[in-house]
């Protein structure tokens, strides 16, 4: 380990910068468009699918679930595939799919089954949707990734 330089007299250490807020109003705009578009399509598949009281949460499970899934296509296309805008990453990384997915459900769901005694299908849930998720992740990426290697001369 070396010693840290000594102060130049005059010179003010450098400060990293931090981004001009101007500069992340377009980011939190277009989050907040994604968020909004996600959780609508959230929320339309809550009334197509309702779920049962006390039920495994079919429809919250699946929402995760497709959701990591589409996350792990569009993470593989946007980083290996091609260069796209700046904003479309945060606009459907981090908004739509952001507002689709519900982790806080999840958990919400998880304390009323074991509240309203169902621990079992509480438990299991609370086991069974991380290792889905994270599944569905690592299958779509390598899926699409070997689409992509197939489609190269």
């Amino acid at each position: 380990m070396t010693a840290p330089e000594p102060p130049v007299p005059g010179l003010r250490p450098a400060v990293p910068r931090r981004p001009a807020r101007r500069a992340q109003v377009p980011v939190v705009a277009v989050v907040a468009l994604g968020g909004g578009a996600g959780a609508a399509a959230r929320y339309a598949a809550s009334l197509w699918w309702p779920g049962h009281t006390g039920g495994f949460p079919w429809t919250t499970f699946w929402v995760n679930v497709t959701g990591c899934a589409v996350i792990g296509v569009f993470l593989v296309v946007v980083t290996e595939l091609r260069a796209v805008h700046p904003l479309v990453r945060p606009f459907f990384g981090t908004g739509v799919l952001g507002g689709f997915t519900t982790f806080s459900t999840y958990a919400v769901d998880i304390r009323r089954l074991i509240g309203t005694g169902h621990a079992r299908t509480g438990l299991a849930y609370l086991a069974a949707t991380p290792l889905a998720a994270l599944t569905a992740v690592w299958l779509a990426a390598w899926a699409t990734r070997r689409v992509l290697e197939r489609r190269q001369p």
